[in-house]
């Protein structure tokens, strides 16, 4: 039983990031290891509440006061076992998710909310030190095969669920090496790829077969997958970058997609390459877009050597603290969040909107051309009014434009398998999580359109699960998620 006077008697308490002058000379990762006093401190607030709305924040369904609880009193075996009861990869999690549950914390109503996302990083990197995450192999094959388009964590979740069922499981994956996004996407200041290595290590060894450098569609069609497997599922993700083609200046030389600059940054950090194309060394960058990727593309252009930083953001500076009207206990709250990458340097600028991509005379980008702005959104309709006389230039050498994801990308494995794109461009599916195609499954963001990692793993979990029943094996696997489930208020 949790102690229900913990939150009374310690405070809300993060470890301390490594300082900022040595942490921007190198990739490793911002937090250090936390102590584990303070870590049972931590988990020691967790309070004795009727109804943990902490569960109806992730959508894993996480144990999460019996983990902290296990964690309050150094069980810290039976906390790992308890986190991956319901979480394939809380190392992934507890490094990247903005953590909803901490967000529909009961505490959160009156005090600061339990440091959720610190606790279970804790436990993941403490199973992973002293041995706790062992291979877990099915005890019989089924004879059944499973194919995974997309490594990403919907893809994997899903390959780990079905290869412990006992299924033989193939993930495919168009780039190099294994992990979407986790690899490419995302800098190694946020989660270093050992983590993600050890993970991967865990599912070979349960049988998962990775095909690396293998564009599906192409190199493998759609009918070598229906003649090889009895499933197939989908799960590469929704890569395809929001663009501005209608700003004046688009074309200019130095105005960039963010992940033309984030992947191949990354392939730097791991040795693949000497040298980026999008290299913000020396430069004034201006990074379009105030969420995830912009901040990620920041804490890259701190470390490359940027002259300068500012980043955009076309809605006005939010409020510190939740506005209980607008968004109310236990929903997502929009405040200000601040990223690590944002005490390393750099102007943000809310409220406005890019007007054109000045040109210097010789086809390079020199400025960007912005005015102030106020967004409105009546019965779903969105307005941007440009408030007149507002319009300066911003001077930059790198423009990165970090503005979300419209869904899926095209791609001819989709028209083979005669499955179209919605008008979100992701894939939909019926309440069996299979898609148009019979047999032929998706899960993630091909399926939600770009969202959190908790996400991605819940669905790559419950579509494991209905492809294990489409294939008429024995038993259940886990579903903590329905294909049209949303977040809490939506």
């Amino acid at each position: 039983m949790p102690d229900p006077n913990g939150f009374l008697r310690y405070e809300r308490q993060l470890p301390k990031r490594r300082p900022v002058p040595v942490r921007i000379r190198d990739f490793r990762e911002v937090y250090p290891p936390a102590g584990e006093e303070l870590i049972r401190d931590q988990a020691t607030r967790c309070m004795d509440c009727g109804i943990p709305f902490c569960h109806e924040g992730c959508p894993l369904g996480n144990r999460i006061p019996d983990w902290n609880d296990l964690v309050r009193t150094g069980a810290w075996e039976a906390a790992a076992e308890s986190l991956h009861a319901t979480n394939n990869f809380p190392e992934f999690t507890g490094r990247l998710c903005p953590a909803p549950c901490e967000a529909a914390c009961v505490l959160g109503i009156a005090d600061d909310p339990v440091t959720i996302k610190q606790v279970e990083v804790e436990i993941a990197n403490h199973a992973f030190d002293l041995g706790y995450v062992r291979p877990q192999p099915a005890p019989a094959a089924t004879g059944k095969k499973v194919a995974v388009v997309g490594s990403g964590p919907a893809g994997l979740a899903a390959a780990q669920q079905l290869a412990r069922a006992g299924h033989a499981v193939t993930v495919y994956e168009r780039d190099d090496r294994i992990g979407g996004l986790l690899r490419y996407g995302i800098p190694d200041f946020k989660i270093e790829k050992d983590v993600v290595d050890a993970r991967l290590a865990q599912m070979a060894a349960e049988g998962v077969v990775f095909e690396t450098g293998v564009e599906v569609g192409v190199d493998v069609t759609a009918d070598d997958l229906r003649e090889r497997f009895d499933a197939v599922l989908l799960a590469a993700g929704a890569l395809a970058g929001r663009d501005t083609p209608e700003t004046p200046g688009r074309g200019l030389n130095g105005v960039h997609l963010a992940m033309e600059h984030l992947v191949p940054a990354n392939r730097v950090v791991a040795g693949l390459q000497e040298t980026t194309p999008v290299d913000a060394a020396g430069k004034h960058v201006v990074i379009i877009g105030g969420g995830d990727t912009g901040a990620d593309s920041l804490g890259v252009a701190h470390r490359q050597g940027a002259a300068g930083v500012i980043q955009l953001d076309q809605y006005p500076l939010p409020p510190s603290i939740r506005a209980a009207e607008q968004h109310p206990w236990p929903t997502w709250p929009v405040i200000l969040r601040n990223y690590p990458a944002h005490e390393e340097g750099g102007e943000r600028v809310f409220g406005v909107a890019v007007q054109e991509f000045v040109d210097d005379g010789s086809g390079n980008v020199k400025a960007v051309r912005v005015a102030d702005v106020t967004v409105e959104r009546v019965d779903g309709v969105r307005t941007v009014t440009v408030a007149e006389g507002s319009e300066r230039d911003l001077p930059a050498d790198l423009v990165l434009l970090a503005i979300g994801f419209d869904g899926t990308e095209k791609q001819p494995l989709l028209d083979q398998f005669g499955i179209d794109r919605n008008r979100r461009g992701v894939l939909d599916a019926d309440h069996t999580w299979q898609t148009s195609a019979p047999g032929v499954f998706v899960a993630g963001d091909m399926h939600r359109g770009a969202s959190l990692i908790v996400w991605a793993i819940a669905e790559g979990r419950s579509a494991a699960a209905a492809i294990h029943e489409y294939l008429g094996a024995a038993g259940e696997l886990p579903a903590p998620v329905r294909s049209s489930a949303q977040p809490i208020g939506v």
